[in-house]
C-alpha cells in the first residue's frame, strides 16, 4: 500500500491505518526528508513509502518478508530501511517517549497480582503386568539352521 492511495484517507481511518495522526506523520516526514541522505542509487520508494512501511512494521507488527512483498522491495531493503527511519526518528529527538519514571508518578498505587504458572503432576495410571498383553511366541518363526 503506497502512500499516494492511503493520503486520501480521512484523518480517522488515517490514524487507525497507521497509528499516527496526520499531522504527526507530516511531523515525521520532514524530519526524515531533512535528516536522510542518500547513497548510491535512488531508493525505489520514496521518503513518504519508506515511512509508512516503518509504521506499518510497527502497527501490525507484520513480518519483513511480507511488507517486502506488499511494496515489491527485498526483505534486506526492508529491514535497512526500517532501521535507517528510526535511527533518524530516535536522532531527532523529537518522537521519543518520556522515560519511565516520567510516565508513573510516584503517588501512583501499584497493586501486583501474582500469578502460579508452575507445571503440576499428573496423575497416571500405574503400569503392571496385567495391563499389558505380551505376544506369543509361536508367532514368531524360529530360526532353523
Amino acid at each position: 500500500m503506497r502512500y499516494e492511495t492511503v493520503k486520501t484517507l480521512k484523518n480517522e481511518d488515517f490514524k487507525r491505518l497507521t497509528g499516527v495522526s496526520r499531522e504527526m506523520f507530516e511531523k515525521m516526514l520532514t524530519v526524515l526528508r531533512k535528516e536522510m541522505r542518500d547513497f548510491g542509487r535512488p531508493p525505489k520508494l520514496g521518503r513518504a513509502d519508506q515511512l509508512l512501511m516503518t509504521l506499518m512494521y510497527w502497527r501490525e507488527y507484520r513480518t519483513e518478508f511480507h511488507i517486502g512483498i506488499t511494496y515489491g522491495v527485498s526483505e534486506a531493503t526492508v529491514c535497512r530501511t526500517i532501521q535507517r527511519v528510526e535511527n533518524v526518528l530516535m536522532k531527532s529527538g523529537e518522537f521519543r517517549l518520556p522515560g519511565r519514571k516520567a510516565l508513573q508518578p510516584s503517588d501512583t498505587l501499584i497493586e501486583v497480582v501474582l500469578i502460579d504458572a508452575t507445571e503440576q503432576p499428573i496423575e497416571r495410571p500405574k503400569k503392571s503386568n496385567v495391563s499389558t498383553t505380551a505376544a506369543k511366541r509361536s508367532i514368531t518363526p524360529r530360526k532353523r539352521s
